[in-house]
């Protein structure tokens, strides 16, 4: 076991003397954008709450990737939130569907780098009561802005 534990220790100092380590992927967005700040989004939709939903979820999925920044950082995502609808999934009305449309910029320097549209479905049962069928809208919208974010930054990411 204790020559496990030295071949651990010797690969993380061969590792760690080479200037390697592990990263999320901020190093794929493009030059300029290593601090992104994502200004609040433009609310298109009926739901007052969409866009601090998404703004958060872009927040979240930068700082994953270790390049969420605050105002003064020097590239800045900025977007809108263009739909958010539920419709009836099946004819019962029993399965509900979210669809939500985001778009977004990667603006650096002043000039647009990169641009793109994402657009997430996710289903959800109708509750009881309007009470329950709301809180169920209201987690399918999360997780679909979580969604839509994880997507958007992949797309304004360099190839």
């Amino acid at each position: 076991m204790s020559g496990v534990r030295l071949a651990l220790l010797a690969l993380a100092a061969a590792l760690s003397g080479c200037g390697y380590g592990f990263s999320a992927g901020a190093g794929r967005l493009p030059p300029g954008a290593e601090k992104v700040f994502v200004r609040p989004l433009e609310n298109r939709t009926a739901d007052a709450g969409a866009g601090a939903l998404v703004a958060a979820a872009l927040r979240q999925e930068l700082a994953r990737r270790g390049a969420e920044g605050g105002p003064g950082a020097p590239a800045a995502l900025v977007g809108e939130v263009r739909s958010s609808q539920a419709t009836p999934a099946t004819p019962g009305a029993a399965v509900w569907r979210l669809t939500l449309a985001v778009s977004g910029k990667l603006v650096i320097g002043g000039r647009t780098a990169a641009e793109a549209e994402v657009q997430r479905t996710e289903d959800y049962l109708a509750g009881v009561d309007a009470l329950e069928s709301e809180g169920r809208r209201r987690i399918a919208l999360r997780r679909a802005a979580e969604g839509a974010a994880r997507e958007l930054v992949e797309r304004l990411e360099s190839p």
